[in-house]
């Protein structure tokens, strides 16, 4: 390496700056994604539903996995997921609401779900279910309620590939948007000062009217319930969903 001065700056200056630039770039322009809910489907004919919306240009799909404990509803079964799983190509993930995710997340990781999340509020040691989750083969991922301050995840992030931070209480569809943007803010700015490979996902009340500030904010991906499936035309929905979180970085 050479050390003479270009403009005044050493090169080997120049070369650091050139790499923390193409790193922060990285980070900050991770892609966009909507991850449709399966809370507002049909579920009489849930598998179609699942097609329908790959089809319409969906990223993921984002399983709703309730126990009637840690939320008051009981939604799907590994077993559901498993049926489905053959019938798309897009990721699947799992977001578990349960009070026992070590003994359920590998249920899902069977079924198929390439990132399972389990919530911080549930988790007595969560270094080891997070690592845990990593050695079934599937992303890890860490949910924090609405009251739960962003520094928990501190020391974790060197075992998470994936955050969701609930802007409702979980636990039903179609609540209204709690707003949280200093928290996104917090811990998007928490994963770029360590360089980690996370994205970061917001999920509650999110919609055409609320998607935008949660982008400006730091997030990429996006989960959608009620308000995509008000859409007659559920591919305009997705459409202008990632819109208006482009316009809004």
């Amino acid at each position: 390496m050479q050390f003479h001065r270009q403009d005044g700056i050493p090169t080997v200056v120049l070369l650091l700056l050139q790499r923390h630039v193409a790193v922060r770039v990285h980070l900050v322009n991770r892609p966009i994604e909507i991850a449709p809910s399966i809370l507002p489907a049909d579920f009489a004919r849930l598998g179609e539903e699942c097609v329908d919306l790959e089809k319409a240009g969906a990223h993921r799909i984002h399983w709703d996995v309730m126990d009637g404990v840690f939320v008051p509803n009981i939604t799907v079964g590994p077993d559901v997921v498993k049926s489905i799983r053959p019938h798309l190509t897009i990721h699947f993930e799992a977001h578990l609401m349960v009070v026992k995710p070590d003994e359920i997340a590998p249920l899902y990781v069977e079924a198929g779900c390439e990132t399972v999340m389990v919530h911080a509020e549930a988790c007595t040691h969560l270094h080891r279910s997070l690592d845990n989750i990593r050695k079934l083969g599937a992303r890890s991922g860490v949910v924090l309620n609405p009251h739960t301050p962003a520094a928990i995840l501190q020391h974790v992030l060197d075992q998470t590939d994936h955050i969701l931070l609930m802007t409702v209480n979980p636990g039903f569809g179609g609540q209204a948007y709690i707003p949280l943007t200093d928290k996104i803010a917090e811990v998007k700015a928490m994963v770029d000062a360590g360089g980690h490979d996370i994205d970061i996902e917001i999920d509650g009340g999110i919609s055409a009217n609320t998607i935008g500030e949660c982008a400006a904010a730091g997030a990429n991906v996006f989960v959608s319930g009620s308000a995509l499936f008000a859409y007659d035309d559920k591919a305009a929905g997705i459409a202008e969903l990632t819109a208006r979180a482009e316009a809004a970085r």
